[in-house]
């Protein structure tokens, strides 16, 4: 499964329905949050999300976020963990 999700191949990962529409739009909120539509939340709450865990997932994915930015700028290298 992790090397599935390392190429984005959610339908390769073992993933459930609902697994696979989370993370699409987490893809969304990091790549293009400003994109993001109520129509997007509808299909999560749809797939069986509840709106606590659909704001989870969007905390979480801007603590990502977050951290990445303060990483790169101060230079911080991989450690090389999921090697």
């Amino acid at each position: 499964m992790t090397a599935a999700l390392r190429r984005r191949d959610l339908e390769a990962a073992g993933l459930t329905e609902a697994e696979r529409e989370l993370l699409k739009f987490v893809r969304l909120v990091t790549e293009t949050a400003y994109r993001v539509r109520a129509e997007d939340t509808e299909r999560l709450r749809a797939a069986g999300w509840t709106d606590p865990q659909i704001a989870e997932a969007v905390y979480v994915t801007a603590l990502f976020a977050f951290f990445n930015r303060v990483a790169d700028a101060f230079g911080l290298e991989d450690p090389g963990y999921s090697a």
